[in-house]
C-alpha cells in the first residue's frame, strides 16, 4: 500500500507545488487505512488547507487506491 500512496503523491505533488506548497508522507498504517502527511510550505498556513487535504487528497486517494479509509495532516 506504501507504494502506491508514494505513487499517487507524486500525481498530486506538482499541483501543490504549483502554488508554492508540497506534502510530505509521515506514515501509511495499512492496517487502519489512515495515511499520516504533513503539508508543508504555503500549503501548511493556507486557510483552504483542510478542505485541500479531505475534498482534494483524500478522495484522490481513496479512488485509487484500496484500503485508504483516512488522510490526516500531522505536523
Amino acid at each position: 500500500m506504501r507504494a502506491q500512496v508514494e505513487e499517487t503523491i507524486e500525481v498530486i505533488r506538482p499541483a501543490l507545488q504549483a502554488d508554492g506548497g508540497d506534502i510530505v508522507l509521515r506514515e501509511v498504517d495499512e492496517a487502519s487505512g489512515i495515511v499520516s502527511v504533513s503539508l508543508v510550505g504555503a500549503c501548511g498556513t493556507c486557510p483552504a488547507s483542510t478542505l485541500t487535504l479531505k475534498a482534494g487528497i483524500e478522495r484522490i486517494m481513496k479512488d485509487r487506491i484500496d484500503g485508504v479509509t483516512e488522510v490526516v495532516n500531522v505536523a
